[in-house]
């Protein structure tokens, strides 16, 4: 039989109160701080020799190599706190559209000042055996858009390889391994750069290929059976 002190003990317990648990706080900076682009909200410097536009839907920049234009959003406003500075904010940061255009703007706007003052470089460069390019008059002239000059390149093929360019690229062959591209617009480019890189892309068994600035890959080993 159960006793009644072992009962009465039980039914006491079971009758306690649960003991209280601290209630749960959050912190409103933690919370502002999510909402925030790191990017975005750095300031923007720019030289004195480097004009600022600016319109309801884009920002032209002038500068010693040309002028460029960068869109705006409706919900983004620019300020200017001190000379040779700039700040980018936007009506609404919680809203995940705006603060992924926050920085992705911002950065737009620094590439396109770095552009018109100091322009953008990048080497190519042929890595295998008889790979060589020159540079030569295009036949076809200006008459698909290009500048008049294409870049002759042997990669592994029977055949030539013709690249015209565009007349927004700069184009040079120091050495017939090497090819350097300028240009003031970093996205065209890269994009050009990528046109090149694509007649032999680098492959992981030899290292041969058209390897773009300091790109590199990891060699793999021949399966031998």
């Amino acid at each position: 039989m159960i006793s009644r002190s072992l009962c009465r003990s039980t039914f006491t317990a079971l009758r306690a109160p649960a003991p209280s648990t601290p209630s749960a706080s959050f912190s409103t900076t933690a919370l502002r701080a999510a909402f925030v682009s790191h990017i975005g909200r750095e300031p923007i410097k720019f030289p004195e020799n480097v004009t600022l536009t600016q319109a309801p839907t884009e920002l032209t920049v002038t500068g010693p190599l040309g002028s460029t234009t960068v869109p705006l959003r409706d919900y983004m406003s620019l300020e200017f706190p001190q000379t040779g500075t700039m700040t980018i904010t936007v009506a609404d940061s919680s809203i995940k559209v705006q603060r992924a255009m926050w920085g992705t703007t911002r950065t737009h706007i620094a590439n396109a000042i770095t552009g018109m003052t100091e322009g953008f470089s990048v080497p190519l460069y042929l890595v295998g055996v008889g790979y060589r390019a020159a540079m030569e008059v295009d036949p076809r002239g200006s008459t698909d858009g290009g500048s008049g000059n294409r870049i002759a390149m042997k990669v592994g093929y029977s055949h030539t390889v013709f690249v015209p360019i565009p007349p927004h690229i700069k184009a040079e062959v120091p050495n017939p391994t090497k090819i350097t591209l300028f240009c003031t617009d970093k996205h065209l480019l890269g994009l050009f750069a990528a046109k090149v890189r694509s007649y032999r892309r680098p492959e992981p068994y030899k290292g041969k290929g058209i390897f773009v600035g300091s790109e590199q890959i990891r060699i793999r080993a021949v399966k031998k059976k």
